[in-house]
């Protein structure tokens, strides 16, 4: 959890689609400087791949972050595509993940610092249930996609 002494907030995102393509969700759980939990989000995305899920719960989180004032973050994913196109180390090639990288982008420029970092899957397991959730939500309510 964040807590250090420079004040940085944690945000830790995930995306889940059963599929690859299928329907798809997304989480975010920002946590504050002192580690207490601010936010818990989900969002059910329809259909989609598992690296767009992972970049809707970066902006959706990151989205958030900006609205509560957080400007030092900390973000951890699972996703080791996510994280090495952010800090650079792979080109983005895909036109629609290109388009959401674009967006990360500029709303990481907003904060005054950040870092990117991956995680294993099983220290981001409050993201997970939280995308998985959005999912299952959708399902109960009859919102389940049809592939024509």
């Amino acid at each position: 959890m964040a807590g250090d002494p420079g004040g940085e907030w944690l945000l830790m995102v995930d995306g889940a689609s059963r599929g690859n393509p299928g329907e798809a969700g997304c989480g975010a759980v920002i946590y504050g400087e002192t580690g207490k939990t601010l936010r818990e989000l989900c969002r059910y995305l329809g259909h989609a791949t598992n690296n767009v899920a992972e970049y809707e719960g970066l902006l959706m989180g990151l989205e958030e972050v900006l609205r509560l004032g957080g400007q030092r973050l900390r973000v951890e994913s699972d996703s080791q595509l996510l994280v090495r196109q952010l800090n650079g180390l792979y080109r983005v090639k895909d036109r629609k993940l290109s388009q959401l990288h674009h967006k990360a982008q500029g709303l990481l420029r907003q904060l005054d610092t950040y870092r990117i970092i991956h995680v294993r899957r099983e220290q981001n397991r409050v993201a997970d249930r939280l995308a998985n959730q959005a999912i299952d939500d959708a399902n109960k309510k009859g919102l389940r996609v049809r592939d024509f």
